[in-house]
């Protein structure tokens, strides 16, 4: 699958993957960024590591790389330390 449709396919796994790290509340614009980016990455190493061939076209299994790629870099985002704020 193109970057375009990764994409595509990132923007509905990153407002899922917000969803289920947000326990509901609204999902800021960063989430879904960080969501869509995670769908890339996910995709990326699903695809070149794993050797999974099913992940050409809009399907299941390309949703659930996805959301799964979505869910850790929003895990990996939301328990990074912060800085206070003065």
């Amino acid at each position: 699958m193109s970057i375009i449709g990764w994409l595509v396919l990132g923007l509905a796994a990153g407002f899922i993957g917000c969803k289920v790290m947000n326990k509901g509340e609204e999902c800021p614009v960063m989430d879904i960024a960080l969501g869509i980016s995670g769908a890339i990455m996910g995709g990326f190493l699903f695809s070149h590591f794993f050797g999974v061939a099913s992940l050409a076209g809009f399907n299941f299994c390309s949703m659930f790389v996805a959301v799964v790629g979505a869910v850790a870099v929003l895990a990996l985002y939301h328990l990074a330390p912060r800085r206070p704020s003065t």
